[in-house]
């Protein structure tokens, strides 16, 4: 599930005017800003016409047909137009060119300029309409310079040419005028001081000076902030765009390749995580898990270390399900479905198996169904976090010794006995456990005690899938669950291969095809949703990994040897 929470900054908030604006993103961000720099300038001009023109008339200074026929009030209509012709242009989902852009984004302000001009010369020099267009070309580049994302000279160029039509209008007006102009009642004030039109236009010209630098200062501070947001996203050759979840260790957030432009999960882990141990150990994980190339397992593209020293590492992008959720949500699975999912997990775990790693955290939240390459139902072994190299034994720097590991509902008995003396076995009780959880709608025993929890996986042999979930389930699935759970690990398949090849023989296995997979999943798009890495399980794995096996084993296993 996305949600809404994010790392520094969720939004790749690009300036136009930089080398940015190339990317489809940064001209996505543009066009935006611009749509709603034409929703913004639309209201103001709607609100100052309506308050002129119903001061004027219900003061009963002005007939209602001035609010058209009056030359300014046209004009006031339009530059209503104009910012309604930006909206309109720029609020389509077809993403614009940067050259269409530039030129709405400069035009529309020089036209807004334009009009502001022309006010001095349509209805007569007056002390208001003086002040009515300084107060308006101050509005507008002001308005510009927040809301449209540009750089300090694309700032300088637009709002420069901006105040050339309103300087140009301002002086024929005053030339036009002459230096008197009566009646008194609305004497212009540079006429009343005596100033000539060259004099008064070089004030104005040194006001609009100073808004234009006013301006360029306010687009470059918000510039830089947008800037320094962007760069605080970057982790690498990526950029985060928004948080998928997060695990025991770090928080899993959705970014994209900043070439590439390839959709991709990346881990990162927890600041206040950052200490040597968990960095090797993080370090240990994306190493063990890049060494994996089964297609049912999630593909590592790379990882490393921002100059804060945040580590992190990326891998495959997913929008599926995992079986947590699907069981959740839509209950329990076909037992052909269930061998057709299972025999996948198993080509993962084979692989793994195989070189020497046992994952110690099979669980349904860590397996994932997606789509891919137009074949549904795929699955996704996920986290291996906590994987161990039965060829090495855990460095006593990275790992706690005689520590329980993994998530309570789904762990093997000798996980919890003797869990520094584990093997492959161990992976194919716990799988044993989704398995039952898949043909149920229902986790292996109901307690959200962890000693209870543990203790029942030592000694409580579980009902049978049929006698727990209300539905038939085949003899030779269910007989082969059951065979996973033994508490004798000996008494299971004695890796996942052996076990994949026990599914194969299961009658049902093959008959779940891929048009029922495609079908299910356009029956279900509520069911589906991105990846996360949440921990659901009713006893969170931070809390099983903080006790010590020295005081938990004792109290567990003591009279159920």
């Amino acid at each position: 599930m996305v949600t809404s929470t994010p790392l520094l900054s969720l939004h790749v908030d690009v300036a136009c005017g930089s080398a940015l604006c190339d990317s489809e993103e940064g001209r996505e961000f543009w066009q935006r800003r611009l749509a709603f720099f034409g929703q913004v300038g639309l209201a103001l001009c709607v609100a100052l016409y309506l308050l002129l023109n119903l001061f004027w008339t219900l003061g009963g200074h002005q007939p209602w047909t001035w609010w058209v026929s009056r030359a300014s009030n046209q004009i006031h209509l339009g530059c209503c137009l104009v910012f309604l012709v930006v909206y309109l242009v720029c609020r389509v989902r077809r993403p614009l060119g940067r050259l269409v852009l530039s030129l709405v984004d400069a035009g529309s302000i020089v036209l807004v300029a334009a009009a502001i001009g022309l006010l001095y010369n349509a209805d007569g020099m007056t002390r208001f309409s003086d002040y009515h267009g300084i107060m308006s070309i101050t509005v507008t580049l002001f308005i510009r310079a927040v809301i449209v994302p540009s750089s300090v000279r694309q700032t300088i160029v637009t709002s420069s040419l901006a105040v050339v039509p309103v300087l140009v209008g301002y002086y024929t007006a005053l030339e036009a005028r002459g230096i008197v102009v009566p009646p008194p009642e609305q004497l212009n004030p540079v006429a009343a001081a005596g100033l000539s039109a060259p004099l008064a236009t070089t004030v104005l010209g040194a006001w609009c000076a100073i808004v234009v630098a006013a301006s360029t200062v306010a687009s470059r501070v918000i510039y830089g902030l947008r800037e320094e947001a962007r760069e605080a996203q970057q982790l690498g050759q990526y950029t985060l765009e928004g948080r998928l979840g997060k695990g025991g260790m770090g928080e899993v957030y959705k970014a994209s390749h900043v070439l590439l432009r390839r959709p991709t999960a990346v881990k990162i882990l927890r600041p206040e995580q950052a200490g040597e141990k968990s960095i090797a150990r993080f370090e240990r994980e994306v190493q063990l898990t890049s060494r994996l190339t089964h297609p049912n397992t999630i593909a590592i593209y790379d990882y490393g270390r921002t100059p804060e020293n945040l580590f992190y590492y990326a891998m495959e992008y997913l929008e599926g399900v995992t079986l947590e959720e699907l069981v959740r949500k839509d209950g329990a699975q076909p037992p052909a479905r269930v061998l057709h999912i299972l025999a996948q997990a198993c080509g993962s775990l084979a692989e793994a198996h195989r070189t020497g790693l046992i994952h110690r955290d099979i669980k349904p939240a860590n397996i994932f169904l997606c789509e891919r390459g137009g074949t549904h139902d795929v699955v996704k072994v996920l986290d291996f976090g906590l994987v161990k190299n039965i060829d090495q034994p855990d460095d006593s720097s990275i790992s706690v010794a005689n520590t329980i590991k993994g998530s309570p509902l789904y762990m093997s008995p000798e996980s919890i006995r003797t869990p520094d003396e584990l093997d492959v076995r161990s992976d194919i009780y716990s799988l044993g456990a989704v398995a039952y959880y898949l043909v149920t709608g229902k986790p292996l025993f109901d307690s959200k005690n962890f000693l209870e929890i543990c203790s029942l996986h030592l000694q409580t042999v579980p009902e049978k899938p049929s006698a727990r979930g209300g539905r038939s389930v085949p003899e030779d699935l269910e007989g082969l669950v059951m065979r996973c759970l033994e508490k004798n690990p000996d008494a299971r398949p004695a890796n996942a291969r052996e076990l994949h090849e026990a599914l194969r023989a299961c009658a049902d296995f093959g008959t779940w095809t891929e048009r029922d997979a495609a079908s299910w999943w356009k029956e279900h798009p509520d069911v589906i949703t991105p990846p996360e890495e949440v921990d659901e399980s009713p006893i969170p794995v931070a809390t099983t990994e903080k006790l010590s096996s020295a005081a938990t084993r004792t109290a567990l296993t003591t009279g159920f040897r």
